[in-house]
Order: C-alpha cells, then structure tokens, then sequence
C-alpha cells in the first residue's frame, strides 16, 4: 500500500469515528427528549452516564488527527478535513452535554404532573433531529448546497424558541406556583437552539472543508 493510500485510509477512519459520534449523539439527544415526554427519571439517567461515551470518542478522533497532522505533513485540502474532523467531533461533543442538561431537566422536573402536554417541545427537537441528519449527509456526501440549506433552518429554530419561551413566561404570570417546572422547560427550549446552533457549524466545517474559506451561518 503507498504513502498516499495509507492516508486516505487513515482520513476515512477519521470520518467514520465521526459518524459513530454523530450516531450515539443523535440518539442521546431522542432518548432525552423522550425522558421529558415520558418524565422517565430512569431513562433520563441513562443519557447522563452514555455521555462517557461521546467524550471518549471526542478525545480519540482528537488525538488521531493531531498524530495524522504530525506524521503525515498534509497538504492544505488534506489538513482542512482534518481541522474539519476536529471541529466537528468538538460541536458533537456539544450535542451531547446539551442532551444531557435535558436530562437534568427531566430530573428537577420529577414527577410531577407538567402544566399541559408536551407538544411545541417535541416537535422543537424533531426538526432540530432533522437538522442533524442533513448536516451529517452533507458532510459525508461534501454537498456544500445541503450544508446551506440546514443552516437555513437554524432561523426556523430560532423562531420556535422565542415563541416557546414568550409562551412559558406568559405561563409563569398566570401560574407562579409553576415557576419551577416552567423555568426548566425553558431550559430545555434553550438547550434545544444551542444544539441548533452546534449543527449549523458543522454546516460550516463542510463548507470550509470543500470550499477552503470560513463562511459564518450563524446569523
């Protein structure tokens, strides 16, 4: 096997310890949202203590690029996807503890009975999912006008949590004893956009990887 090839078989592992990531964190990110529905205290445990995995696999795709970058010398296209791989895994990292604080949320919350059924919340993370999806194809498929367009949804997001967050704050006013468990759900509504907000960078680190210049999509 020559020099050239050995590499590209390297940068590929790099990419499927990526998609793992994304994999676990995209399920994590599900399982948190369902321990809210569900006010599931044992599930909600589950997604805190899965979060070692993610961090594992953060430190190891960090520590092979760098020793890529050290014994490989890249060319500028080659070292891009390897800052990109970096970035990325740092942004699923993110997605991750975000996850988690959800879990924390469900936690404060307990059992007691929610203020209304869940709905706007649910359907926040279903497209934010969706969001995450799109942003991972475009990165395996290097698809610069798919990476744009999940970046466009962000805004979409965007809109949801101020309207959710006017709603829970409307709530607080009515119902003061409700404090408490509107202000996690509002938690949760935050932590939702941060995700967001992490997906849309992956966006960017694919157009940075394709294109070779940094484009900010976070506005």
């Amino acid at each position: 096997m020559g020099v050239r090839q050995e590499f590209e078989g390297e940068l590929d592992q790099l990419k499927k310890r990526i998609i793992t990531m994304a994999t676990k964190a995209e399920k994590s990110l599900l399982l948190a949202i369902q321990a809210l529905t569900e006010q599931n205290i044992d599930l909600a445990t589950h997604v805190i203590d899965s979060d070692r995995a993610i961090n594992d696999l953060d430190e190891e795709i960090s520590e092979a690029a760098i020793w890529l970058i050290a014994k490989q010398q890249p060319v500028a296209t080659d070292l891009r996807k390897i800052i990109s791989t970096i970035r990325i895994a740092n942004d699923l990292e993110r997605i991750g503890d975000q996850a988690v604080n959800i879990a924390v949320a469900t936690m404060q919350i307990g059992s007691r009975p929610l203020y209304k059924p869940l709905e706007d919340i649910p359907l926040m993370s279903e497209k934010v999912l969706k969001m995450l999806t799109g942003s991972l194809e475009a990165y395996k498929t290097d698809n610069t006008i798919l990476a744009k367009k999940v970046a466009d949804d962000d805004n979409e997001i965007d809109e949801l949590y101020e309207a959710l967050v006017q709603e829970l704050l409307t709530t607080i006013a009515k119902s003061p004893e409700l404090t408490e468990q509107i202000t996690q759900l509002a938690f949760v509504c935050r932590y939702l956009e941060r995700v967001a907000d992490h997906i849309t960078n992956i966006s960017e680190h694919t157009l940075f990887t394709v294109k070779g210049k940094h484009v900010d999509l976070n506005q």
